[in-house]
């Protein structure tokens, strides 16, 4: 822990068979000296690309080096050069995407229950996913082996480890010898679960038994609850998310509050392309690759930023100037970043743990949409599973679809008659089966679904806080509950004249309300408030402002005191650290919009300042100074309520506030 460096970059170099002239004006020197001048401290260089083509002098597979390489010694002198001027250097392979395997091999593919591969043989892409349970993982052996008499090893980055529903002859004959009933979906991902941890396990212990120092991390470009059972095989994490790609500007914010709950130290990945991977000759406006990385920082990981080195072996010093433009900046602040945890009040249970999600497409509506209402809210929060500690939170959250079996009731039984709060969503609290609520801690009684959708809600008394007393349309449909003796009716739902059907309906959307009360809302039971409506889904589908407005009124009834507050708008990310060893607490306060100026990609083109911005923190110390960092300026605070309280005079994009203990 704490060896990975700060500054990294990931130089994809999946390069066509096709291309001629391949690395033909590579210059060592040069390619060293620019990655130094922009401030990189690691780089991951390529052994083999997704094309299944090597860029060293591989004596094992020498028909799979690049056939227009025009430089056997890409690999090694890339390496070296880079560790002349100490920069690391991690090796990348790719794992289940190979196109020369594919093609020389196609019985290793990966097959569906039809006997059919992941991609046709026309389609143009290398994505023909290979069965790591085949005779392939006997290659990936001989060809890591291979790397090593090569090049030192600093670490390997092995890309593309998906599970995959897999019925090749090599997964059938093993699922019939463990009595799986391989015709069994279910049965089928299980074992394709158990058989990828297995993988894991085997293939890093042939690699340590080659560098017991090796750095390992296997990609599959998202962190789930799954990644849990095969940890040890890893050294650290790394959260692949390039936001103005596929992932989204809502990925990360959610994979990175889980992943760095999982004791592994963390390396956030974003790109400098101006959509996503290989996109040539783009760039990512620096205001948006700032904000990424200042993210990353602010999450209490390192940093990595994508490239793609040209075939002919050129680096960019335009890139480089882009990107040293932002890692100088890094390089001040990281004395302040370095052994950082987050101190937070929240614990959100992620719901990935009950779907086994593997992918950033797997990714819960519910689980997006409580991450952007708590970050807008300014609250401090992780998301977490079910092996992690529920007592380090004063607050626990279950998203819209969050069962409980009986151990999970029980503990949360436990946790709320020791203090702490709750807040349930929907079918957060059911019962695995879906039939009733697994404990009367909600204060609630399962009738069915909701007969209405959609029905509305009529806030009042603090719930209703910030918004008319009128009904407020939810557009989801909820569940009937009936109140239990004892609990608190906060919020009556009023119910339609009807349901739209072609036979009932009202002008262009859904009927008005009756007026008429028909069932339970949101209703609160001693520590734990519940909300019959789907409203982290609700709001990732079309944001109402009043059921953030509603759920923040919750938290602030359940949880007073939190962490941080501050009077800025809900565009300001805050996040508090501390450095326990140094002494001192660090607030990280962001303001960058992403603008929907595209129909693909949203963008960060201009830094908006916010000035005179009143922030006040709970901490547990005393503190004896406010400092601005790295500027290192000093600023006036106060106590108010037993509260820190202080003006940032500007935020300009990124700020870090030094809270110095005494």
């Amino acid at each position: 822990m704490g060896h990975l460096p700060f500054r990294q970059i990931h130089l994809d170099f999946h390069t066509s068979g096709k291309i001629p002239a391949i690395a033909s004006q590579f210059d060592a020197k040069t390619f060293a000296d620019t990655l130094e001048n922009a401030r990189v401290n690691s780089v991951c260089c390529f052994s083999r690309c997704h094309h299944g083509l090597m860029y060293f002098d591989s004596t094992v597979h020498p028909e799979r080096i690049h056939p227009n390489l025009t430089n056997p010694n890409l690999l090694s002198e890339q390496v070296s050069e880079l560790h002349k001027r100490g920069i690391r250097a991690n090796i990348y392979t790719s794992i289940q995407w190979d196109e020369f395997t594919s093609k020389q091999h196609p019985e290793w593919l990966v097959v569906d229950s039809e006997g059919k591969p992941t991609a046709g043989p026309y389609d143009a892409t290398f994505r023909h996913t290979l069965c790591v349970n085949t005779p392939y993982r006997d290659f990936l052996k001989a060809h890591i082996a291979d790397i090593f008499d090569h090049v030192p090893v600093d670490g390997l980055f092995l890309d593309i480890v998906h599970v995959h529903d897999c019925s090749c002859r090599w997964c059938r004959a093993d699922m019939q010898q463990r009595g799986i009933d391989a015709s069994d979906k279910t049965q089928r991902l299980q074992f394709a679960f158990e058989m990828m941890d297995e993988f894991k396990r085997d293939l890093s212990a042939f690699i340590r038994d080659l560098g017991p120092e090796c750095e390992i991390f296997y990609n599959a470009g998202h962190i789930a609850p799954s990644s849990r059972s095969s940890l040890d095989s890893y050294n650290h994490l790394e959260a692949e998310s390039l936001p103005s790609g596929e992932w989204g500007y809502d990925h990360f914010p959610v994979v990175v509050r889980y992943a760095r709950t999982l004791d592994k130290e963390l390396l956030g990945m974003t790109g400098k392309f101006h959509t996503s991977w290989a996109d040539f000759h783009s760039f990512k406006n620096q205001p948006s690759l700032e904000y990424e990385i200042f993210h990353m920082l602010a999450m209490n990981v390192k940093c990595s930023i994508g490239d793609q080195l040209h075939p002919n072996g050129l680096i960019s010093p335009e890139t480089y100037e882009l990107i040293g433009n932002v890692y100088s900046q890094v390089e001040q602040k990281e004395p302040w970043c370095e052994g950082a945890k987050a101190i937070t009040d929240i614990g959100v249970l992620n719901p990935e743990e009950f779907n086994q999600a593997t992918r950033f497409d797997d990714q819960a509506d519910s689980l997006r949409g409580v991450t952007k209402i708590l970050v807008e809210g300014g609250q401090q929060f992780d998301i977490i599973d079910t092996q992690s500690e529920l007592e380090n939170y004063k607050l626990i959250i279950l998203p819209d679809e969050l069962p409980l079996d009986e151990a999970l009731s029980q503990r949360l039984e436990n946790y709320c008659n020791h203090g702490g709060k709750i807040l349930a969503t929907y079918k957060g609290g059911l019962t695995p089966a879906g039939d009733s609520f697994a404990s009367d801690l909600f204060g609630v009684k399962l009738v069915g679904d909701a007969p209405f959708s959609p029905d509305f809600l009529k806030p009042e008394g603090y719930i209703g806080q910030g918004l008319r007393q009128t009904e407020h349309v939810m557009y989801q449909k909820g569940l009937q509950v009936d109140a239990l003796p004892g609990s608190e009716v906060l919020c009556e739902t009023y119910t339609p004249y009807f349901n739209r059907t072609w036979e009932h309906y009202c002008s262009h959307m859904h009927a008005p309300s009756t007026g008429e009360v028909g069932y339970p809302g949101i209703v609160k039971n001693d520590n734990v408030i519940y909300f019959m409506h789907p409203v982290f889904s609700q709001y990732i589908q079309n944001a109402p402002y009043w059921v953030k407005r509603l759920v923040l009124n919750a938290i602030d009834t359940l949880l007073p005191q939190p962490i941080l507050k501050h009077n800025g708008p809900k565009s300001v990310i805050s996040a508090v650290n501390e450095q326990s060893e140094l002494n001192r607490a660090v607030v990280h306060l962001l303001h960058y919009i992403p603008e929907s100026k595209s129909d693909e990609t949203l963008i960060i083109e201009d830094i908006i300042p916010l000035h005179q911005l009143d922030v006040s923190v709970k901490v547990n110390q005393e503190v004896k100074s406010v400092r601005l960092i790295p500027e290192n300026n000093e600023i006036t605070f106060n106590y108010v309520d037993s509260r820190l309280v202080f003006t940032v005079p500007k935020l300009e994009g990124h700020q870090m506030i030094e809270l110095a203990y005494k």
